[in-house]
């Protein structure tokens, strides 16, 4: 147990002197199989799990659904999604930042990452914000906090990285992520409503569409709710219609969303051979980076389960009698520090292969933990120091400083929380619909 406490304060170190997470892990990782074996040992674990990764057919799904989102955001659907929601919120106090909300949410549902909603949507979003006289903390907040909704609704990157670190089904994950999802855009809805409601100038109210406006904005939704369907639909076997029955594997669900993605951005001509260019070779570098990080992670899980760090912890829990809510009460709270300092898949990868068997082991539904760490994730990605969607956000709307969208997101943030405790609280919030499925 020794050994592994010294090799995640090595990590944590390697990574605060900006050594890249992957290698961190890799490197001490690669050392600690030394040390408990020999050099041979060490070198062909190494070799073996590099291998075993470059040829896993479960890995695809990860490119696959990085590639749809590309697509998507190509095709222009992020503005439409917009578009829809403030033609029927854009008329309340705030409604513009409700109405981002809302955009993020459904952007989410399709491409499946944080960063890329973030980014996203800061290009739709805050010129309109700012037109209406919106004021800098509240239209940044709203894009930030709703960019974090990327990595819970499905399809999620982040969840599907956690089912093959820990083998539980993607599907499953997946299913479990909508109804914390939701009330994840519920809560934000409520914090933008507070923020009004304190500072009325901060969201006037914007014009009234006709209701011809907004039939004519539902219209331009109609790609998103296919794809989402075609997905999500084919994931769970809800395309059956006698006498064909069509059930997708997660991997095939992925490639049906990279394909409708295709066809819809090419169809909007916003896909031309520059386009396609940039989404192939942005889709290989995420995919790259994301691996090293994957395998960066395994060398170091298989160092920690070799040193014993697992059962120790669980061999502790036992000896001391201490309560599972008592351990995953310990275990947040790691993670919320973590957050402050650690981007949210570097935190994932470097806690899930610790934390995983001692709370499986304590009981506790892997598919409900998963769902339960996603939405600390989503809080660090939020939080200072080191709150990533805030940074991407300060990349794209560079006249904002970083100290006012921090101070924009507190309320967003505080309401992760009250959903976090909701979920600790009453685990069939993620687990109802798995149990149906």
């Amino acid at each position: 147990m020794t050994e592994s406490l010294i090799g995640f304060t090595a990590v944590l170190f390697l990574v605060l002197l900006r050594m890249p997470i992957a290698f961190a892990m890799a490197c001490v990782g690669f050392v600690g199989l030394m040390y408990e074996r020999d050099f041979r040992a060490a070198i062909s674990n190494v070799a073996r799990l590099m291998i075993d990764a470059s040829q896993d057919y479960g890995l695809s799904v990860v490119p696959l659904f990085i590639l749809m989102g590309l697509f998507v955001n190509k095709g222009g659907i992020a503005r439409e999604l917009y578009h829809v929601s403030n033609a029927f919120l854009g008329h309340f106090r705030g409604g513009l930042a409700m109405a981002t909300i809302l955009a993020c949410g459904g952007f989410a549902a399709i491409s499946g990452s944080s960063l890329a909603t973030a980014a996203t949507m800061s290009k739709v979003a805050m010129p309109q914000m700012r037109r209406f006289n919106y004021s800098d903390r509240l239209s940044t907040a709203s894009i930030a906090a709703g960019g974090t909704l990327g990595i819970l609704i499905p399809p999620s990157v982040i969840l599907v990285i956690y089912g093959l670190l820990t083998e539980t089904s993607i599907g499953k994950l997946f299913i479990a992520g909508i109804i914390p999802g939701g009330l994840g855009v519920l809560f934000y809805l409520v914090a933008v409503r507070w923020h009004v409601w304190r500072e009325p100038d901060s969201g006037p109210a914007g014009e009234r569409a006709s209701r011809g406006e907004r039939i004519a904005a539902l219209k331009g939704v109609w790609a998103v709710l296919l794809l989402f369907f075609l997905v999500i639909g084919g994931l769970y076997g809800m395309l059956n219609v006698w006498p064909v029955y069509i059930r997708f594997s997660p991997t095939e669900a992925a490639g049906m969303g990279a394909a409708g993605a295709f066809l819809i951005a090419l169809a909007r001509g916003g896909l031309g051979l520059r386009g396609m260019f940039e989404v192939l070779s942005e889709t290989a570098l995420t995919t790259a980076s994301l691996f090293f990080v994957l395998i960066g992670a395994w060398i170091f899980s298989n160092f920690v389960n070799l040193a014993g760090l697992p059962e120790a912890l669980r061999t502790a829990v036992t000896y001391h009698d201490v309560p599972p809510w008592a351990v995953m009460a310990m275990i947040l709270a790691i993670y919320i520090l973590l957050g402050c300092v650690f981007e949210s898949l570097s935190m994932l990868l470097l806690t899930v292969p610790i934390f995983f068997p001692l709370v499986t082991s304590l009981g506790y539904d892997p598919v409900w933990f998963g769902i339960v760490v996603v939405v600390v994730t989503e809080i660090s990605l939020i939080t200072p120091p080191v709150g990533l969607n805030v940074f991407v956000l300060k990349g794209a709307v560079s006249d904002v400083s970083t100290g006012t969208i921090f101070r924009g997101v507190t309320p967003f943030w505080l309401v992760d929380i009250m959903r976090l405790a909701l979920l600790l609280a009453i685990p069939a919030l993620a687990l109802y619909l798995p149990s149906q499925m």
